[in-house]
């Protein structure tokens, strides 16, 4: 069996994509997988690193104002289109898959039109663009969320949730040991800040503009993800200086993260979302204004009302945020009721069930 997974951008899109290649090998022993990416995106590097074969596109977004890059994107358009036809005429794949981001959609138009099964896993409980220009064209939609039948024909849907890293939930570690491992009081409530893997500038805008009400908690620990881009900055940051601060640039061992956390503060990614439900860490999420469709407040709000978490606006972040957490997460009950709600909406074995359907489509 020859498959090829298609798209990424983020970790929001690479990871469920290895996550879905994994299952793939453990139900088809021997089955040969490439990836097609975006060149110069997150793809390029983690997928070789996970050991598979990527092949890389021109290709990008359109930019909401006139740039530059927008005039260019008709040319990397053609560009991708012809060279995703060369991949599929070469690597003769059985089935094509699409996680989303920009190179999904030439790769998943192509084979489509050359009359390969396709299929799309959307992450995001608000789908995404180049999904919706791609779901008259495939042959089946995995969806994370109930009701997405405003996005894409219904009798293609299968409701499978976002594939997880397992190595995020499968093994459950001590929070005492966990926060030991990291160097921090395992007595101190602890919170864990991330804003993605390239950071978010209001989370850490947030946390710095409220550093003295955090030096005055002093059993308050924090693990802060202040990304790759924010680094150097928020480094030299007072809190750097404090014992119960980790200040890191970015998290590999994020199941210690979480095992660490009582409360986890971060971006509404579907991603991020469908890990805090692994996981059960009740949450503030933070949506992110830059993404299209706002859909990451749509992500937030699937939670928010069945009382699963707690949601800060981007533009109150700077003010609100701090205090809210340090009350929050003294607030014992509260936190219990997160945990038991969110729990309730796990979606287990996804990446499974996604091969389990990329499977029919072999038959």
């Amino acid at each position: 069996m020859r498959v090829i997974i298609s798209g990424g951008g983020t970790g929001g899109h690479v990871f469920p994509a290895l996550a879905i290649a994994e299952a793939l090998k453990k139900k088809v022993p021997g089955v040969k997988i490439m990836f097609v990416g975006a060149r110069g995106k997150l793809e390029m590097e983690k997928v070789p690193k996970a050991g598979y074969p990527i092949e890389g596109l021109w290709i990008s977004g359109l930019d909401r104002k006139l740039t530059k890059r927008n005039l260019l994107f008709p040319l990397k358009l053609v560009n991708s289109l012809w060279r995703s036809r060369k991949i599929i005429k070469r690597f003769k794949p059985d089935v094509a898959i699409g996680v989303g981001g920009y190179a999904s959609g030439p790769l998943l138009h192509q084979a489509a039109s050359m009359g390969i099964p396709t299929l799309i896993q959307e992450q995001n409980s608000y789908a995404g663009i180049t999904n919706k220009l791609l779901a008259k064209k495939v042959t089946k939609v995995c969806v994370a969320y109930e009701g997405m039948e405003k996005f894409f024909p219904a009798e293609k849907i299968v409701l499978t949730g976002n594939p997880v890293r397992k190595e995020i939930y499968q093994e459950p570690k001590d929070k005492n040991e966990a926060r030991k491992s990291l160097e921090l009081d395992p007595g101190n409530k602890t919170i864990l800040l991330f804003g993605g893997s390239l950071g978010a500038r209001t989370l850490n805008d947030a946390i710095e503009s409220q550093a003295d009400l955090l030096l005055d908690n002093s059993d308050i620990n924090l693990i802060w993800q202040v990304g790759k881009l924010y680094y150097d900055e928020f480094s030299k940051s007072r809190l750097s200086k404090v014992s119960r601060v980790k200040i890191l640039p970015f998290i590999e061992d994020m199941a210690t993260a979480y095992a660490a956390a009582d409360l986890v503060v971060c971006r509404a990614g579907a991603l991020t979302i469908s890990e805090l439900q692994m996981v059960g860490k009740p949450s503030i999420l933070v949506p992110s204004p830059n993404v299209a469709e706002d859909h990451q407040t749509k992500n937030a709000m699937a939670l928010v009302e069945k009382k699963a978490a707690i949601l800060v606006k981007d533009t109150a972040a700077r003010k609100l945020l701090v205090p809210t957490f340090l009350e929050l997460v003294k607030e014992e009950d509260e936190l219990n009721v997160l945990t038991q709600n969110i729990e309730k909406m796990q979606q287990k074995d996804a990446a499974i069930k996604i091969a389990e359907e990329i499977l029919k489509l072999t038959d």
